[in-house]
């Protein structure tokens, strides 16, 4: 099943946050590499990084939650919130997927 994980960061020291724990959290998404699709950065109008999106092939939502809670930027405060939710992909690469 593929989950789209959509995250939310805290404003106040989000720069800073990301930039000291960066390099564990990629080495996260590459120990993780068979599970994440994608991952990366959401992007405000300004070009800075306010959240994230990973895209997670997983048999379940809790698997899902655990990896979040794994991820090295959990446990720092950079994180204020996270959505998962189950998606169906219908449309990729100019066609129709069902």
């Amino acid at each position: 099943m593929l989950f789209a994980v959509m995250f939310e960061d805290e404003p106040a020291q989000a720069a800073e946050l990301r930039r000291k724990h960066l390099p564990d959290h990629l080495r996260f998404l590459e120990k993780h590499k068979e599970r994440v699709v994608a991952a990366g950065p959401l992007v405000s109008a300004a070009g800075e990084a306010q959240g994230g999106l990973w895209l997670v092939e997983a048999e379940d939502r809790e698997t899902v939650d655990r990896m979040v809670q794994e991820d090295p930027f959990w446990p720092t405060g950079l994180r204020k919130s996270v959505r998962i939710a189950a998606w169906k992909q219908v449309f990729a690469e100019g066609r129709r997927q069902i």
